[in-house]
C-alpha cells in the first residue's frame, strides 16, 4: 500500500521546491530578513549562525523541503524532530521562542516561495499561491504555532503586519551581513544583494536601503535560455561556493 503524501505529487509546491534555482531565491530573501528579524537573537544565542550563516539558512530550507517531499509519517516526524531542537534550545536559555518568530519564518516560506518562482517561472494563479498557503499553514498547525492565518488573504494582511513590528536594522543586521561578505566574497555578496532586490518585499527593501534598480533582470533572462542548452549547471558551478556546490546539486528534484 502507497503511503500518503505529505504534498500531493502534482502540486506546485513541489515544483516550487524541485529545483535549485528557486529555492536558491528563497534562500536570498530568507537571508535578507532573517538579519533584520528581532527574534535573530535566539539564531545568535547557539553560536552557529555567525559561525556559519550559509549552513544555518540551508538547514532552515533543506527541513522545509523534506517536509514537502515526504509521505505524511515522515514529514511529521520531521516536523517533531524540529521541535525538540527548539524546545532543547529554549530550555538552555530559560526562555521560550515567541509565537510570532515561527509565524514570521513560516510566512517568509510562503512568500518567497510564491516570488521565486514567479520570478524565474511564471506568474501563480491564486488557487497555486492558495496551495502554497495551505501546505505551509499545515506545517505551522503540526508545530503548535498559535494565530496563524485562515486563509491566504488573511496571510497577506498578517504578513504586513509582522514584517512593520519585528523588522528593524540593528546590530546583528550589521554583523550578519558582514559575515555574508565574509563567507561569499566580493562577486558573490553582490549577486546576493541583486537578487535581493528583486525578491525581497519593499519594507526589507527599505530597512537594508536597498533600491529596486537591479542588473539581474537581464541576466535572469540569459540564465533561463541558458537552460534550453542546459548550460545552467555549468553557470551555477561557476558562481556557487564550493562549500555547498554538493548540497545545491542534490537539491535539484525536477530537472529543467
Amino acid at each position: 500500500m502507497e503511503k500518503e503524501n505529505f504534498v500531493a505529487k502534482d502540486s506546485i509546491v513541489r515544483e516550487i521546491w524541485g529545483k535549485s534555482d528557486t529555492i536558491l531565491f528563497i534562500f536570498a530573501g530568507a537571508s535578507a530578513e532573517f538579519a533584520l528579524n528581532k527574534a535573530v537573537d535566539w539564531l545568535y544565542f547557539t553560536g552557529k549562525l555567525p559561525k556559519d550563516p550559509l549552513g544555518r539558512l540551508f538547514s532552515t530550507v533543506s527541513y522545509a523541503r523534506e517536509i514537502v517531499f515526504s509521505d505524511k509519517h515522515s514529514a511529521i516526524m520531521t516536523i517533531e524532530r524540529m521541535n525538540h531542537i527548539h524546545s532543547s534550545v529554549e530550555n538552555k536559555r530559560g526562555k521560550n521562542i515567541p509565537d510570532w518568530a515561527y509565524r514570521d519564518v513560516l510566512f517568509m516560506l510562503i512568500d518567497y516561495s510564491i516570488r521565486s518562482f514567479e520570478i524565474l517561472e511564471r506568474l501563480l494563479k491564486i488557487e497555486e499561491k492558495e496551495e502554497v498557503f495551505k501546505v505551509f499553514h499545515e506545517v505551522g498547525r503540526q508545530m503548535g504555532i498559535k494565530e496563524l492565518p485562515e486563509n491566504f488573504t488573511h496571510f497577506e494582511r498578517m504578513r504586513e503586519q509582522h514584517m512593520e513590528k519585528h523588522l528593524y536594522y540593528g546590530k546583528y543586521t550589521e554583523d550578519l551581513y558582514s559575515q555574508y561578505r565574509k563567507h561569499l566574497g566580493f562577486i558573490r555578496y553582490n549577486l546576493l544583494i541583486e537578487t535581493q532586490k528583486l525578491i525581497t518585499p519593499k519594507t526589507v527593501r527599505k530597512m537594508l536601503g536597498l533600491n529596486r534598480l537591479t542588473l539581474l533582470k537581464p541576466i535572469i533572462i540569459i540564465y533561463k535560455f541558458s537552460r534550453s542548452f542546459h548550460l545552467d549547471k555549468l553557470l551555477k558551478s561557476l558562481i556557487l561556493p564550493s562549500d555547498y556546490k554538493k548540497e545545491i546539486r542534490s537539491l535539484d528534484r525536477i530537472t529543467t
